[in-house]
């Protein structure tokens, strides 16, 4: 990673790996990339990055500004799904048995996945999937991702009926890092 830190510097201009789009203090939410620390504002709507942040520090506090200011609604839907199609390995976090699977899809609150075996609630896991390039910014961003069981059901199930072999479950992500070829 050093290196690429590196390439970067010495050709004023990056790559971008994107974070997990965070929640500013103030409800928007935000990007940041992992190699050059830029902000970028996210929109869940069209799941895309709008225009760069620039940071303000006044006085010890730091401020977002923006270009332009939205109007915030008043009544929030349910988290966008992202539909994805990607294979899935998953495990119990520090386990050495993975797991084959397949990720349906993503939204800002956790992913939805479907696999050969099926975990309780509050069970730690360990996801490698690659994430979508809507939210990376990057194709074939392989992703190491720690998440937490927050629904799972049997796939013979009234919501499963199409995938009657697999097990459906959604898990929160709580923290995930680019699994780089090297």
């Amino acid at each position: 990673m050093p290196q690429k830190f590196m390439n970067v510097l010495s050709m004023g201009r990056c790559s971008h790996e994107f974070s997990w789009p965070r929640r500013s203090q103030d409800g928007d939410y935000y990007q940041v990339c992992l190699v050059c620390a830029a902000q970028y504002s996210y929109d869940w709507k069209t799941m895309r990055r709008t225009e760069r942040v620039e940071i303000v520090v006044e006085s010890g506090a730091t401020r977002r500004t923006r270009t332009h200011t939205e109007k915030r609604p008043t009544w929030i839907p349910r988290a966008r799904r992202l539909k994805v199609d990607c294979p899935a390995r998953y495990r119990t976090k520090s386990t050495s048995t993975w797991y084959e699977g397949t990720v349906d899809n993503i939204s800002q609150s956790g992913i939805l996945f479907c696999g050969e075996h099926n975990f309780p609630v509050n069970t730690l896991l360990e996801l490698i999937f690659e994430m979508p390039k809507e939210i990376s910014g990057q194709k074939d961003a392989n992703i190491l991702c720690q998440g937490r069981v927050i629904r799972g059901k049997d796939a013979r199930g009234e919501e499963s009926r199409a995938k009657a072999d697999n097990n459906t479950q959604a898990a929160s992500i709580i923290d995930y890092k680019f699994l780089h070829n090297s």
